[in-house]
């Protein structure tokens, strides 16, 4: 298993990161911005992007394991990775829709609930956002400290 970080063409994963964010224009808000890893395993199995957010604080934007490759420990590979990468990393957000299987995932990882933007869904995206057939209407962010 790899890790790396992609520095030109993040284009070329828009597929993946569609998994995490469906809308493009949301996505290229923080793509160009933000520094991107892939995670190799007899393959591209998953992809995130984190952006620096001030002194010791960045944010997860966008992480996806391909489907068949879900549950498998790729996305939880992939944030013990920033932590280690980022040492001046004190605070980690992410920011999610109100789905359980979603939050689980994160508070497995050691992160707890911070706040909520009400209606972000609805506000940013042109459609509805539907995950595990629920549809997303508050940003959820998550935190972890070191």
């Amino acid at each position: 298993m790899n890790i790396r970080m992609i520095k030109d063409n993040k284009k070329e994963y828009i597929e993946l990161l569609f998994l995490a964010d469906e809308q493009e224009d949301m996505i290229d808000k923080y793509l160009d911005r933000g520094e991107m890893f892939v995670l190799d395993d007899n393959g591209v199995k998953a992809e995130c992007v984190i952006t620096h957010e001030g002194d010791g604080v960045y944010e997860l934007k966008n992480i996806a394991v391909l489907p068949d490759y879900q549950r498998k420990g790729y996305g939880k590979r992939l944030i013990e990775f920033l932590f280690s990468f980022y040492t001046d990393c004190n605070t980690m957000f992410v920011g999610t829709g109100d789905v359980p299987s979603t939050l689980n995932f994160y508070k497995k990882c050691c992160f707890t609930e911070s706040h909520r933007i009400k209606n972000f869904f609805i506000d940013n995206y042109d459609h509805p956002i539907f995950e595990d057939g629920k549809q997303l209407v508050d940003m959820v962010y998550l935190k972890r400290e070191r």
